[in-house]
């Protein structure tokens, strides 16, 4: 860590430069640069010409065509007018300091990028529109509450072989349209538009460091092709291993918009997963290396703090640098009609920045923009009571992930710790909590909570549930040593063909197995619970990663998504698609305030694995009068008293829907183990 804060001293740090155009803003027959660097003394840029040839090394080397002062202004900002045609010329930064130090950085407000990132581009964002993106419409959203979100990884969506997809691995992926497999299912994004998804969540697809974008096609089983993605290198410009071409700095832009495009006209919103926390690396980041000491917290004696668990972490509290985050998710916003974004560890971005952004957001662009995050930091923070913690979102527009359900229903994340769902006892009052929305937990009303049991972190749900019943080692799951060698295998793949996740399933009998019916149970939970229910993508199929709990760079044998095994669990399926059908149709699952949920969610009975519960259909504009909710997670089928007349059962034994199924007069009501029945009375 190299101790610049006295570089900076008698600068107004609490200063913010207010106008939206710091970077490259472009004129018909002119190009503009802005770059904030207070502490220098000189900044010149530095023009090289078009150029996709040679290596990113080489490519530095180029000649430079022109080598131009800059101007400095107020507040530390050096700006650059240029008259004539640049675009398609690289870019970079030279900042030269006080003692004669000088650094070559790309522009962190950079809006494309070479191959790799290794140097910022001048593009007309104009022509990387794709047909029709002029007319594109984000899909409406009332209330966070109507959103059923589905996380998904770009690679994951369409690598294997049995995706039928062409662009593998690629933005381009979800523009396929018309695929079936030979059994007739629905593939790709007409799978997610069948589903009845709202949003897809994505995993990181701004330009991330991990991954050679020269390399990620090369046909090897090599996993450094493979990434989440939460190693930030440059904010505002896509990812380009999810490219068909890296090495041409408009086409990863003009596939992004493709991707929003063809899922916006599915009627599905698209969710970025936004790393604002910490940069991959810090020394080297652009951030650094303009205003050194400026955008990374500090410990007391100099040394970066590391709440994130990766080495750094990014001061957001710091004037410029919530400016930086702003105006980055609003480019995202605006330029790509993003309609939401997911914070990566949200407890560490300050309190105000994150209240800011949501009322600049929805005043500014689109109420219907959804934002979420994880309410936690990783380790540490001397950022302190000003981290965004539950509780902190209280009326400020964003919604956080419910860990604490989240626990309720599974147990623990990663180990044979059990919850409701998975067989716990005493877990109903706490589930009573949670499909409530969390309101006498930590909300001020359901929007404010994203129900969930896995994400991509941690074991996904069928390889969680598996362990809480013991059958990690019978299955053959991955276990890694302390090194993060695969035991027992050669390598990754080897381990994936020696896993037999589904071996105690009966292809006949799917919906007898207790390790099925668990995983409905605790998917069904999350999608008739009050507030906004989150899904990880294949579990309405069954997806496992063979026991691999942390997936983040273990390559496409674990990670990508089997699409023939939506024939093989067809019930699951079909299960998962009616209760997201019954909850997009009725409202009463779909309550918006705290008082609606108090007045209108009445406790029927909970002890020894069930709970049972009325919405008022009626009150809430809901075309059914009375609707029953019962989640049985003993070994036992329960009976229960409901009140007399008629009521149509519309989920029962993994069926689901809003069709009735059959109807209930005498007043007690059987609910078969490890099972959630649904019914209504009253037109």
């Amino acid at each position: 860590m190299i101790d610049d804060h006295h570089k900076l001293e008698g600068l107004n740090l609490m200063d913010t430069y207010q106008e939206r155009d710091l970077g490259v803003t472009m004129e018909p027959q002119a190009c503009s640069f802005k770059v904030w660097t207070p502490a220098a003394t000189q900044v010149d840029i530095l023009l090289y010409p078009p150029s996709t040839e040679g290596t990113p090394n080489e490519q530095k080397n180029q000649n430079v065509q022109k080598d131009i002062p800059m101007h400095i202004q107020d507040q530390g900002i050096w700006s650059l007018k240029l008259k004539g045609e640049w675009n398609g010329y690289r870019y970079m930064y030279r900042v030269t300091f006080e003692d004669g130090r000088q650094e070559i950085a790309v522009d962190p407000y950079a809006r494309a990028v070479t191959m790799n990132g290794e140097m910022g581009v001048i593009v007309r964002l104009e022509q990387t529109h794709p047909n029709g993106w002029n007319e594109d419409i984000r899909p409406e959203l009332v209330s966070p509450v109507d959103a059923v979100l589905y996380e998904l990884h770009v690679r994951d969506f369409s690598i294997h072989e049995s995706s039928g997809m062409r662009h593998k691995g690629k933005y381009l992926a979800f523009t396929e349209m018309g695929l079936r497999d030979s059994n007739g299912n629905t593939l790709g994004i007409d799978h997610l538009a069948e589903l009845g998804i709202t949003h897809v969540h994505l995993l990181p697809v701004f330009d991330f460091a991990t991954v050679d974008e020269s390399k990620a096609d090369d046909g090897t089983s090599d996993c450094s092709r493979y990434n989440w993605g939460y190693d930030p290198l440059h904010y505002n410009v896509p990812e380009g291993s999810y490219a068909s071409r890296a090495d041409e700095p408009e086409t990863r832009i003009r596939e992004f918009k493709s991707m929003v495009l063809a899922l916006h006209e599915k009627g599905i919103g698209v969710i970025m997963d936004v790393v604002y926390n910490h940069t991959f690396d810090t020394a080297a980041s652009s951030f650094e290396k303009l205003v050194p000491g400026y955008y990374y917290r500090q410990n007391p004696d100099g040394t970066y703090s590391n709440g994130s668990g990766t080495g750094n972490e990014v001061a957001t509290e710091r004037p410029m640098v919530r400016k930086f985050i702003i105006d980055s998710v609003r480019y995202w916003a605006e330029e790509y009609h993003v309609d939401g974004f997911r914070f990566d560890l949200m407890g560490l971005i300050d309190m105000a920045t994150m209240k800011e952004l949501a009322a600049e957001l929805h005043a500014e662009v689109s109420p219907s923009i959804l934002l979420y995050g994880e309410p936690w930091g990783a380790l540490e923070s001397p950022l302190g009571d000003q981290m965004t913690l539950k509780g902190a979102q209280r009326g400020a527009g964003f919604a956080v992930f419910n860990d604490n359900f989240r626990g309720t229903i599974k147990g623990d994340s990663d180990g044979t710790g059990t919850g409701f769902a998975t067989g716990a006892e005493g877990k109903e009052e706490d589930m009573w909590t949670g499909v409530r929305g969390g309101i006498t937990d930590f909300t001020a009303g359901p929007s404010e909570t994203i129900n969930y049991v896995t994400v991509h972190d941690n074991l996904n749900l069928w390889d969680k549930v598996a362990r809480t019943q013991g059958l990690h080692d019978t299955l053959g799951f991955i276990t890694y040593s302390e090194e993060g060698r695969v035991k027992g295998s050669s390598n990754v793949e080897a381990a994936v063909q020696q896993a037999n996740p589904y071996l105690h399933v009966d292809p006949d009998r799917i919906l007898e197995n207790e390790t099925v019916r668990r995983c409905l149970l605790a998917s069904g939970i999350v999608l008739t619970s009050q507030g906004v229910p989150l899904i990880a993508a294949g579990d309405e199929f069954l997806r496992s990663k063979y026991g691999d709990a942390n997936s983040h760079e273990s390559g496409d044998s674990v990670n990508a998504i089997r699409w023939e095994q939506k024939q093989a669990f067809k019930p699951v399926y079909d299960y998962y698609r009616g209760l997201i059908r019954l909850r997009r149709e009725h409202p009463a699952f779909r309550l918006r305030t705290r008082e609606e949920i108090e007045k209108h969610v009445r406790l029927f009975e909970k002890g020894k694995g069930m709970l049972a519960y009325e919405l008022a259909g009626t009150a809430v504009g809901d075309s059914w009068g009375r609707i029953i909710i019962i989640y049985n997670a003993s070994k036992e089928t329960c009976t229960t008293s409901v009140p007399s007349g008629a009521w149509n059962v519309v989920v029962e034994e993994g069926q689901a829907g809003t069709e009735a199924l059959r109807t209930v007069k005498d007043g007690q009501v059987r609910v078969p183990a490890i099972s959630m029945m649904v019914m209504y009375s009253g037109e």
